[in-house]
């Protein structure tokens, strides 16, 4: 099995997530979460970490840890082992609990907002209401209908109710306690009190809810190992070491084009300046570049929203997915994008 590159720096912000082994579960009751959390506060002081924002779901769990001192896979390790000991001796098993190493994403401090906020949202992306992956794939294309207020309620009323997550503590709905620290996250979300910056932040996480539509952060991450600007994973790509034969992604991992590389290749294509054309609903040089730039790039569906004239990210998730379906059948788009993609890989 090919071991999972590492980037173990001072100060690193990191999206951590582990999964039970044959995605069983790891957490059968309250009892093993609330030992989980006991021990995650203990990582805490002992390896002087801070943890910004966590949840629990039965079968894995996501974090997301601050590394003052660099020591990630130390203090996961001392937290797997030590939750699997006293979970196999409860249930009276024998074994591996977690499905292999845990994964880790390093990103660069001001994507912690939105991190968190997809941290947040796990218990509320499932079927029943209508969040699963199959209905956002529906949202995307534009097929879904806008959810009604009885189910934007129960979405709501089930994110804020849920134990075992500090977005009650984020959303000012329960008490903070002392290992968790929230204060970094709100304070990116502006200036103002801290009830001021607690609304904002409900703001932030509710509105996808109910709009129906939860954009990912992780179509932006480079070799499945960074996320941030093409600046941050230059600085990054330095500090990577390992063997190409065990970690593959150190061959991947490489400096990712943004949104001015995509529109700048296009424009040579079409022959005209991006202003020319940005607003032809429909064009092909249009919608050339947001698709390009979202899925070769990774660009956000808010970036690309701004850029496109001022329309909102569900119409921008439209277009690029009608693009997608309309270089099915026609060959000369294809060759379009063949032309841009080759031309980002020399970016």
């Amino acid at each position: 099995m090919a071991r999972p590159l590492r980037v173990d720096v001072h100060g690193g912000w990191y999206h951590v997530t582990a999964r039970g082994n044959e995605r069983r579960a790891i957490f059968r009751d309250g009892v093993d979460r609330g030992r989980f959390l006991r021990l995650l506060g203990e990582s805490v002081e002992q390896f002087g970490l801070a943890l910004h924002a966590y949840v629990l779901m039965d079968s894995h769990y996501h974090l997301l840890v601050e590394t003052p001192q660099a020591n990630l896979s130390d203090a996961m390790q001392w937290l797997g082992v030590g939750y699997t000991v006293g979970f196999n001796h409860r249930h009276r098993r024998v074994g591996h609990l977690f499905q292999g190493r845990f994964k880790a994403i390093l990103l660069e401090a001001p994507a912690a907002v939105e991190v968190s906020r997809y941290v947040h949202l796990n218990p509320v992306r499932v079927r029943g209401l209508g969040l699963d992956k199959p209905a956002q794939l529906r949202s995307r294309q534009g097929l879904a209908e806008k959810p009604g207020a009885a189910l934007v309620r129960e979405r709501l009323g089930l994110l804020r109710q849920y134990r075992w997550s500090s977005y009650p503590a984020y959303a000012g709905l329960a008490e903070t306690p002392p290992w968790l620290a929230t204060r970094a996250v709100l304070e990116m979300l502006g200036r103002g009190s801290q009830a001021e910056r607690q609304r904002r932040y409900r703001q932030f996480v509710d509105e996808p809810v109910r709009e129906g539509l939860l954009e990912s952060p992780w179509e932006r991450v480079e070799a499945g190992l960074l996320l941030g600007t093409a600046a941050f994973v230059r600085r990054c790509r330095k500090l990577a070491r390992g063997d190409t034969r065990e970690q593959p992604q150190l061959k991947r991992l490489r400096a990712r084009p943004g949104l001015t590389e995509v529109v700048r290749a296009v424009e040579r294509l079409r022959g005209e300046p991006w202003e020319r054309f940005r607003d032809r609903h429909g064009d092909w040089g249009r919608d050339l570049v947001l698709y390009g730039a979202r899925r070769h790039c990774g660009v956000r569906l808010r970036e690309l929203a701004v850029v496109a004239g001022g329309l909102n990210y569900g119409s921008v998730a439209v277009a690029v997915q009608r693009f997608e379906q309309r270089l099915q059948n026609d060959p000369l788009l294809r060759r379009h994008d063949e032309t841009i993609r080759n031309q980002l890989l020399q970016c």
